[in-house]
């Protein structure tokens, strides 16, 4: 099924799914995006550190796929150049009909300085020379039927800016509906907001942010969530401590119903676009996270 432009912002309104699976084999990743397929989710977000390469991977799970789109949630523009970016984004969207997204970011300064051993001094510079560089860099190869569309992980005001400048959207993480309705003013109309939301399928208090624990605190320290937080009304205390406020506003948790609650004050602030971010209330249970992913699946 080709797909175009438009085609990809109006099946996107349907939720997606974000996920990492560096922890699955190929092979279970593969029936990991197939299964999310036959529930009608419209695209899986695969972001990217220091495991797979996300656009071999996502060569390998779209050749198995025929509807699911899939995005980068995100690339990390330090990995690579800027034109074999373009050249990676035109191969899958090609070899795909058109179904892949790149989500490009800056990602943070303790991985690109501490682990890459690269300059990390002026982020939004250099995400606008990247942008500008993919722009003027050739592709030769017989292109896909459309451009790929582009987001920017964007949580700041000049990053937003920047987002709605040069490419189709953002693709903000670890953010509120407060922070929706912000992004949306800054991005403007006719821009894709693609909202990661976590979520956990738990009524119970303890469990909930027992797990919301797990996935924010090695998230806690690195200085863009750090300072969107903050931004947003949460005090250094907040964070360190981890109070049911913050834990509450981080983490949508509870009966499908609140969750739902949440995914939809998202929706009226603004996203065009929710990636649902299962976390798993019984990690020894992979049963509880498909339970999850079914009980939020888009209706058909």
């Amino acid at each position: 099924m080709k797909l175009g432009c438009m085609d990809i912002r109006e099946k996107l309104v349907k939720r997606g799914v974000w996920f990492r699976t560096d922890s699955m084999s190929s092979e279970q990743a593969v029936a990991f995006s197939q299964r999310l397929e036959s529930m009608s989710y419209s695209a899986l977000w695969l972001p990217e550190s220091t495991g797979r390469d996300p656009f071999v991977h996502m060569a390998l799970l779209a050749s198995h796929t025929s509807e699911l789109i899939f995005a980068t949630g995100i690339a990390n523009i330090y990995h690579r150049h800027p034109g074999m970016t373009k050249q990676s984004a035109a191969t899958l969207a090609e070899m795909s009909d058109n179904r892949f997204l790149l989500g490009l970011g800056v990602s943070h300064a303790p991985i690109v300085e501490g682990i890459r051993q690269l300059n990390y001094s002026n982020p939004l510079k250099s995400m606008r020379q990247y942008l500008e560089a993919m722009q003027h860099s050739p592709y030769t190869a017989i292109p896909p039927s459309i451009e790929p569309p582009c987001v920017l992980a964007a949580l700041g005001p000049k990053m937003l800016e920047l987002a709605g400048e040069y490419t189709d959207g953002a693709h903000p993480y670890f953010t509120t509906p407060e922070h929706t309705a912000t992004a949306k003013e800054i991005l403007g109309e006719g821009k894709m907001l693609c909202v990661e939301q976590k979520v956990a399928m738990t009524t119970n208090r303890d469990v909930a942010h027992g797990v919301a624990r797990s996935s924010y605190s090695r998230h806690a320290n690195l200085p863009n969530y750090r300072n969107n937080w903050k931004r947003l009304g949460f005090t250094d205390e907040d964070i360190d401590q981890g109070t049911n406020r913050f834990l509450d506003a981080i983490v949508a948790w509870g009966t499908p119903d609140q969750i739902n609650t949440r995914l939809a004050e998202h929706e009226e602030a603004g996203a065009t676009h929710i990636c649902i971010h299962p976390l798993n209330t019984e990690p020894e249970s992979e049963e509880s996270l498909w339970e999850t992913l079914e009980a939020l699946a888009p209706s058909v």
